[in-house]
Parts: structure tokens; sequence; C-alpha cells
């Protein structure tokens, strides 16, 4: 199993991250993770999607009035 171990900046781990292949496998050989994924998945609110769709639509209207990830951290950095 190829799982990647999470750690916060102290170097505590703090998460797993399994493989989504070898996750499917697990729920096939344990029913129980099946179920209690099924019981936990969770709708996102009304509120949520509303301004997910907001941020989609004005991304759509204005594709090149983005900053790429790295660059936006950069930015931050400078004013710190």
């Amino acid at each position: 199993m190829t799982l990647q171990f999470i750690h916060d900046n102290r170097g505590n781990t703090t998460g797993v991250f399994i493989p989504i292949e070898e996750w499917q496998d697990l729920k096939g050989k344990y029913t129980d993770l099946q179920k209690e994924e099924s019981q936990n998945a969770t709708e996102l609110a009304s509120w949520q999607k509303d301004i997910l769709d907001e941020r989609l639509d004005d991304y759509y209207k204005n594709p090149n009035d983005v900053v790429d990830f790295d660059t936006t951290i950069a930015n931050i950095r400078k004013r710190i």
C-alpha cells in the first residue's frame, strides 16, 4: 500500500493520504468502510453552493483576471 503521511509544521503526523484506487480496494474488502463513508458524506449548504457558483461565473466571465497560487503566496509574503 502506498500511503503518504501528512505532517504539520512541527513534524507531527496529522493525516494520511491513500490513493483512490487503494481506497476503493479497501472499501471492497471492508464493507464497514463503505457504510462509514456514505454516512459521513455531507452535502454543501445551499449558501456554499451559491458562493461557488458566483466565483465560477466570475471566473468564466474574466478568465484572465486570476493569479496562480505561487504568485499569490509570494505577494502575501512580500507584505509581511
